[in-house]
């Protein structure tokens, strides 16, 4: 019986401890100005200017009937995903690690896992927020359709959520410090803005580049995105492939954490 209480005694404690880090750290995130420039603003930004280029609003035979601007919706969309997961929220994890604060949290009932949870809870909500922007904008002015299969499109929007944030972890938790880290993180984003179709289209690639490209995280879920936004159920293949990168990823980045 006290055994029992004092059990829940510590869980409450824990889970008000959490609740405290939760708030502490969305006052500091919502003070990180650029950072929310990047993530929510910046990818709504690219997709408007984009529109301004002639013929990227014509509709392209060669895709299809649809137009070039509407390839980039699901592609901006990852590059919130991008900047969140790979040049965001490591800062912050780095920050703290080379400051000790991860060190210390372990010996207080706010556990450093409660810390790097409120930090995905956080960069995720922002990449969410930046979701609705580009969807309702891009609609609104350029005309660019909704996801015609929402079921598909949240499936691939998951997964390939997981596998940015994950991704990040990683270069996180191999990065013994924010100099080496921040040079790896730099590395992976622009290796992950291309295979995501920023700088050209996946579906204007072809042959062994096609391939290839398709064979990443970002590349996979660029392809079943843009399948869910015309109706269609993406392809299991490009599923399996975001899936297992996640699942991967994230493996690697629990294994290799280090909280100091």
């Amino acid at each position: 019986m006290t055994s029992t209480a004092a059990h829940t005694s510590d869980g409450a404690q824990r889970a008000s401890a959490t609740s405290a880090v939760i708030r502490a750290e969305a006052r500091l995130f919502t003070r990180e100005l650029a950072s929310l420039f990047w993530i929510v603003l910046f990818p709504v930004t690219l997709l408007l200017v984009l529109g301004l280029i002639p013929g990227f609003r014509d509709a392209d035979p060669a895709l299809g009937g649809r137009r070039v601007i509407d390839l980039y919706g699901p592609v901006v969309i990852l590059v919130s995903m991008i900047m969140a997961g790979l040049m965001a929220m490591p800062a912050v994890v780095w920050a703290y690690r080379d400051a000790g604060i991860l060190r210390r949290l372990r010996t207080t009932p706010v556990k450093p896992e409660s810390l790097i949870g409120a930090q995905v809870l956080l960069h995720a909500a922002a990449v969410l927020a930046s979701t609705l922007l580009v969807l309702i904008v891009g609609q609104l002015v350029l005309d660019t359709s909704l996801p015609q299969s929402w079921i598909g499109y949240a499936v691939a929007y998951v997964l390939v959520l997981v596998a940015s944030f994950s991704l990040g972890s990683v270069v996180t938790a191999l990065a013994p410090n924010a100099r080496v880290g921040t040079t790896l993180g730099t590395i992976a984003f622009f290796a992950s803005m291309f295979t995501a179709g920023v700088y050209y289209p996946v579906d204007g690639m072809s042959g062994t580049l096609r391939d290839t490209v398709e064979l990443t995280p970002l590349g996979a879920a660029t392809q079943a995105m843009n399948a869910a936004m015309v109706g269609d159920f993406p392809d299991p293949r490009h599923l399996l492939v975001v899936g297992a990168w996640a699942l991967v990823l994230s493996l690697l980045s629990a294994r290799f954490f280090r909280w100091e």
